[in-house]
């Protein structure tokens, strides 16, 4: 097939002796969604260009346990995590790359404790690295002069003070990147943090998707860049609740960076 996607996975590249640079956590949105499942696909063409060598661990990877944890059920989640560390230390990964912030967030940070250390870079960190080293060029192509605002996911932002990584890749765009007033470490909650992805909202007057878009609609924007699935989701959404969506796209910056090459 002329558009298939060729990615390796761990026990192939294990079998051949071999051990990647990267592994690429996909997590579940990116491996289950739909709509996330292009951004996967986006991020994965970048790493072929840039000749990284890099390998999945297919069906051997399981949910992290972001969501049992944050919904308060600990035990699952610590029964999820170790069955995941113990998979990945089979492995001896030591560096992991994820297009997911809960997914970062949770190996990153609460893994360690359960016996899991790894070095873990959200994607576009690892993108910035590839665009510095150059191995990747960006140039604007359809994006450049486009007004760009960009949501920063409590995980990524908040959580772990990334911030400058996907502005810096959106610049590389020659794109106009707009602030909105709520941004960085004042950034405000896509809506689906905290398991709330899978719930319903509580009673309330507004929806927190529905106040994060009017405050994107606020700066004019022809395209909200995110950096996490469910942020993609909610923002999408809100969009569409605005009845913007013909005006504007909601796209995640691995998806700005592959259009931009044209992969």
């Amino acid at each position: 097939m002329e558009n298939e996607i060729k990615v390796p996975t761990m026990a192939e590249l294990f079998a051949a002796g071999k051990q990647p640079e990267v592994l690429f956590w996909v997590g579940c949105a990116g491996s289950f969604d739909d709509r996330a499942k292009k951004i996967t696909k986006a991020f994965v063409k970048i790493l072929n260009k840039a000749k990284v060598s890099f390998a999945a661990l297919g069906t051997e990877e399981s949910c992290t346990g972001d969501p049992a944890k944050r919904a308060g059920n600990e035990f699952l989640f610590q029964m999820q995590a170790v069955t995941n560390i113990e998979v990945l230390n089979g492995y001896e990964v030591k560096k992991i790359v994820t297009a997911c912030p809960h997914c970062f967030n949770t190996i990153k940070n609460e893994y360690p404790g359960l016996g899991g250390n790894y070095e873990v870079v959200h994607h576009t960190q690892f993108l910035k690295h590839l665009l510095d080293s150059g191995r990747i060029s960006v140039e604007g192509g359809q994006f450049k002069g486009k007004r760009i605002t960009f949501h920063d996911p409590c995980y990524l932002g908040r959580a772990n003070n990334v911030y400058e990584a996907p502005r810096d890749l959106i610049r590389k765009l020659d794109a106009e990147l707009v602030e909105m007033k709520s941004c960085k470490s004042r950034g405000l909650c896509c809506g689906a943090g905290g398991a709330q992805m899978f719930k319903e909202p509580e009673k309330g007057n507004k929806d927190i998707n529905i106040k994060r878009t009017e405050q994107a609609i606020e700066v004019k924007p022809e395209i909200i860049a995110a950096g996490c699935p469910f942020c993609n989701t909610m923002m999408t959404d809100g969009v569409k609740g605005k009845d913007k969506e013909a005006s504007i796209a909601v796209m995640d910056i691995a998806e700005l960076i592959a259009q931009a090459e044209d992969l």
